[in-house]
């Protein structure tokens, strides 16, 4: 048993089951998940043939539909709810939450209507919680990989460090390397823009272009990163870190990444609404792009690659003609704008 106790996971996709198995090992993790049928999956075949099919899960995890069961008396909650669902499901849970208990988000976007990050939400539905005792867990890490036992790295973000070694010593593993980070701010706003970036990879990639486009658009995506995250608050450093640059390269460049996998059906020219249609999963920046630029325009920020991604979504625009748009923008230094 961990230091921390029983580990409530809420969400049972690819990624919260993932990340229920990680923990299993150590005892006492449940993992909550909506469907009765899911359920029974998990603790009787031990597996997740929606989200995770062919991983074998440990026999140790035990899965239940019963949202306040999960998370009474839980040392920690981890809460992998698709942000368009974390109020809600919040909501619901906010009557068996401890208001010491750490809670780590593990949602890479932005509340649509508020624009609130998702350590914002938690706070917003926990009147009450400790705020220092609210994170996320961020990085590298394409949920089928780590399930496979890959190695890779990832970073926890949270105020209270007593709290933060604690939950890095609970999520690391051997094949699972967990840094720390007290810059939620900054890893929050670069999990949920490199979706967006990743979207806009995506559709280069759909519209046949190569690798030189591929590197162009993941470094200028860094710097848009960079921008809006240091706007609000975040530290410049953390953008050239796992959070930033690190899962900003997995998302762009992998053909397991939802959000780039959305960018090369656009870029082939299919619409929005077939290549969602034939989804399992959420891709979040398709939520959340809009979201983003919302905050970008209020803080007064340049984000013209996620501009066109929200113009390809929302303004029915083809990516050929904004890729082009975008290459012949006003000319400008390469560092303009960082702070």
């Amino acid at each position: 048993m961990s230091e921390i106790g029983r580990v409530a996971v809420v969400g049972a996709g690819s990624w919260g089951t993932t990340v229920a198995a990680l923990l299993a090992p150590k005892g006492g993790v449940v993992l909550w998940a909506r469907e009765p049928s899911l359920v029974d999956q998990i603790d009787t075949a031990h597996e997740n043939p929606r989200y995770l099919p062919g991983i074998d899960l440990p026999d140790t995890l035990h899965a239940t539909n019963d949202l306040g069961q999960a998370c009474a008396g839980a040392g920690a909650v981890v809460l992998a709810v698709p942000s368009h669902g974390m109020r809600a499901v919040l909501d619901a849970a906010a009557p068996a939450i401890a208001p010491d208990t750490p809670i780590v988000s593990l949602s890479k976007g932005v509340e649509q209507d508020t624009h609130l990050r998702m350590t914002q939400v938690i706070a917003d539905v926990l009147t009450g919680h400790r705020s220092d005792r609210i994170g996320v867990l961020t990085g590298p890490n394409l949920a089928r990989e780590v399930a496979e036992g890959q190695p890779t790295a990832s970073v926890v973000a949270m105020a209270d460090p007593d709290a933060t070694a604690s939950l890095q010593r609970l999520f690391m593993t051997p094949t699972f390397r967990v840094y720390t980070n007290p810059d939620v701010i900054g890893c929050e706003i670069a999990g949920a823009l490199k979706n967006v970036i990743a979207i806009a990879a995506g559709m280069a990639a759909g519209l046949g272009y190569g690798d030189n486009t591929k590197a162009a658009l993941i470094t200028r995506g860094l710097a848009e990163l960079a921008r809006l995250g240091v706007a609000l608050g975040g530290e410049p450093l953390t953008f050239s870190g796992l959070a930033g640059m690190g899962d900003l390269v997995a998302t762009c460049t992998s053909t397991k990444s939802r959000n780039r996998t959305v960018g090369v059906e656009l870029g082939r020219g299919r619409s929005l609404a077939d290549i969602l249609s034939e989804m399992n999963m959420v891709a979040e920046g398709v939520k959340s792009t809009g979201a983003v630029l919302a905050l970008a325009a209020e803080h007064g920020v340049d984000t013209p690659i996620a501009g066109m991604v929200g113009a390809v979504l929302y303004d029915g625009r083809r990516p050929a003609d904004l890729i082009h748009a975008l290459m012949v923008r006003e000319a400008k230094p390469e560092l303009h704008g960082i702070r």
